[in-house]
């Protein structure tokens, strides 16, 4: 197996980081713009899309800051996680959300236009698009 490639992208939010982290750590405000819907027990959460579904642990949260999951189909793969994290500029008070993710070389820019989509779809639940 291919070694997963790191890559982050920065995305513009206009939204306050108080609301923007709860659509990012809840399940009911993930299930607003990641998927169609997000169950969660614990550190293990569900996402569902259609007729599929993938089941994701928890690595770690900071309250109003980030939160980081790895999927469970990647158990083989203990270096890959995908990450969200809230950056605020210190000067400027503008908000960003950083995301980290992997992805095989080949498919890097696939991951990043899906990642695009997706933080489209949180920007006009959020208002800011």
């Amino acid at each position: 197996m291919d070694d997963k490639i790191k890559f982050d992208i920065e995305f513009p939010i206009h939204a306050s980081p108080q609301l923007l982290y709860q659509y990012i750590s809840t399940p009911s405000g993930l299930s607003e713009w990641f998927s169609d819907n997000v169950n969660s027990r614990g550190e293990l959460f569900t996402f569902i899309w259609d007729d599929s579904e993938e089941q994701a642990k928890l690595l770690s949260k900071k309250s109003g800051e980030r939160i980081k999951f790895r999927w469970l189909n990647d158990e083989d793969d203990q270096t890959s996680y995908f990450e969200l994290r809230i950056q605020v500029d210190d000067i400027t008070k503008d908000v960003s959300l950083m995301i980290t993710d992997f992805a095989e070389e080949d498919e890097i820019e696939e991951a990043k236009m899906l990642w695009e989509n997706q933080i489209s779809s949180l920007k006009q639940v959020l208002g800011s698009a």
